[in-house]
């Protein structure tokens, strides 16, 4: 396997450095991939955070998944890039400094702007080689996501990967235009979204829950042994927003997560 110009050879782990763009002065900004591989045959599985570079849970995901070294498989492939939005990340914004989302800019440009720069590299740098992608999210600002995975769960490559994980909900989602969900799936990549938490703040269940959905995806995929238990998952294909009829004050009546009827 061979990225950005660094050949990693089976049983080897590397830390490669992928150029995406330069500052005004020059200066190149490198976004680190670590590659590490097995010495068994099986497939590439990429795990990557920090699309939104204030979804600082999503980024923790993936930095404790290498410091564990999960990541460090029997057979096969793991792909980890913690941090793709470097600049939203140092400057605790969702965006790019122009203001442009990542993760709307799709397969991106190489002589687009700064978002649609970072999307080209990674669409053809790392997706080509490919199988399986999970890309880890929060919820945005004052917005927290129960732990949860969505898919296009019509495709039975994306529902069994979201099976396999086995986050607490599941969730149908349809392919959002201009995203790398969308443009993975249409490259045959088998593609599933992690939500957990929210922008701006850490979550330990959250991390758990992410790290618990990654050992077991290794397990269904043979890429490493594992044990993880078995929990309760609800699947739901339909979902939607309760909106405030009147202004005010809210002070819930139910926990994150709990059960309520009509």
């Amino acid at each position: 396997m061979k990225i950005a110009g660094v050949t990693i050879k089976k049983g080897q782990n590397k830390q490669v450095k992928l150029a995406i763009a330069k500052l005004t002065s020059g200066t190149e900004i490198d976004v680190p991939v670590i590659v590490s591989r097995g010495t068994g045959d099986g497939p590439v599985l990429l795990l990557m955070a920090g699309l939104h570079g204030d979804e600082i849970n999503s980024v923790d995901v993936v930095r404790t998944i290498i410091e564990e070294q999960i990541n460090h498989v029997d057979n096969g492939t793991v792909i980890c890039v913690p941090i793709l939005n470097i600049f939203g990340f140092i400057n605790f914004s969702r965006e790019v400094p122009d203001g442009k989302d990542v993760n709307r800019s799709f397969p991106g440009y190489s002589k687009g702007s700064l978002a649609s720069q970072i999307a080209y590299h990674l669409n053809k740098t790392i997706l080509p080689h490919c199988d399986y992608i999970i890309d880890f999210h929060t919820g945005g600002k004052s917005r927290f996501n129960i732990p949860q995975t969505r898919a296009v769960l019509s495709n039975h490559r994306c529902k069994a990967l979201a099976d396999a994980f086995n986050a607490p909900f599941n969730l149908h989602s349809n392919l959002i235009a201009s995203t790398l969900r969308e443009t993975a799936y249409n490259q045959g990549k088998t593609i599933i979204v992690y939500e957990g938490g929210e922008a701006l703040r850490f979550d330990t269940n959250a991390t758990k829950v992410a790290i618990s959905g990654t050992k077991k995806v290794l397990q269904y995929l043979q890429m490493k042994a594992y044990d993880e238990p078995a929990t309760v998952s609800i699947t739901k294909h339909k979902r939607k927003w309760l909106r405030a009829p009147v202004s005010g004050f809210f002070h819930p009546q139910v926990q994150i997560g709990q059960q309520i009827g009509r």
